[in-house]
């Protein structure tokens, strides 16, 4: 077979047939790997095969990007914070893992903060998040944030009218401050639709291993979709700045998701060695965009 694509690609002269050639010699290559060959002796369709072993590959790439990226973080002790903002279920624990898995566990850290304790209840409101900010030469990744203030605290009741609008008001201007003081902020909302999000629910509810990620919150989430909702668009409209926008990914496609938000962070931090790189670091536009009022959302 291949032999019979490179008589074509040598022969042909038509530009269109030959990139359709070698596309698919891509696809064939791919599928002849160990990992194509060992999904496909499982049962998988070859389209499903072929989309998980090119989604690998492309993976691997883009995290020998991160390293390179983690290597200039740290000799140039800067500071950078990501921040994964989105519903319950929309996919930010796992696109956590896959920026993180092959990441120098000394130089970044994950923080998901639990619910506050009573003497944090009683602090001000950034403090605990504060004492988990990057330190020079340090990535941060916050699941979750000082953004549950935005959105999960009003929409339970769990702040009062008072403590959500101080905290409104306040967000801008601290992370203005922030960023003036060298951290690089990325914010990231990862975008589901109502449907996704059920099919996920029901995913966990019947899977043993998943099971611990449904909390009473999470089961109330369906019930208070548009609540959210308001909350969600109010959030986007107030705190979404010229220095610190948000970043939609669509990520109803899980894998998607987390390939373009790794390009986005790749395109949009300058380390040294991006000019090397193997793989295409432009996010796909379709899957990540900076919000925009009339964009249209899938949630």
């Amino acid at each position: 077979m291949n032999e019979d694509l490179e008589y074509i690609k040598k022969h042909v002269k038509d530009k269109e047939i030959r990139k359709r050639v070698e596309s698919i010699q891509k696809k064939l290559d791919a599928l002849s790997q160990k990992s194509g060959l060992r999904l496909l002796a499982k049962g998988k369709r070859v389209q499903k095969a072929l989309r998980t072993v090119l989604y690998e590959e492309d993976l691997v790439q883009l995290q020998v990007e991160l390293i390179k990226l983690q290597n200039w973080v740290f000799e140039n002790k800067k500071r950078v914070l990501i921040i994964f903002e989105g519903r319950d279920a929309a996919g930010k624990g796992g696109a956590i893992k896959r920026f993180t898995e092959r990441l120098n566990p000394r130089r970044y850290r994950v923080v998901a903060l639990p619910k506050p304790s009573d003497v944090e209840a009683g602090q001000f409101y950034f403090q605990r998040y504060f004492a988990h900010l990057p330190n020079p030469g340090e990535i941060v990744f916050f699941d979750r944030s000082w953004y549950n203030r935005a959105i999960v605290e009003p929409a339970f009741g769990f702040c009062s009218d008072e403590q959500y609008e101080k905290f409104m008001q306040e967000v801008p201007e601290i992370e203005h401050a922030l960023i003036d003081d060298g951290i690089i902020i990325i914010k990231f909302w990862f975008s589901i639709s109502k449907e996704e999000q059920q099919k996920r629910f029901k995913e966990r509810e019947l899977n043993p291993l998943k099971q611990w990620k449904l909390s009473p919150v999470d089961k109330e989430a369906q019930k208070m979709w548009d609540r959210i909702t308001y909350f969600k668009e109010e959030m986007f409209s107030r705190t979404h700045t010229t220095f610190s926008p948000w970043i939609i990914v669509k990520s109803n496609d899980k894998k998607s998701a987390r390939l373009e938000s790794i390009r986005y962070v790749l395109s949009h931090i300058p380390y040294e060695g991006k000019e090397d790189a193997k793989i295409n670091l432009h996010p796909d536009p379709d899957i990540v965009q900076r919000y925009h009022r009339k964009s249209k959302q899938i949630d």
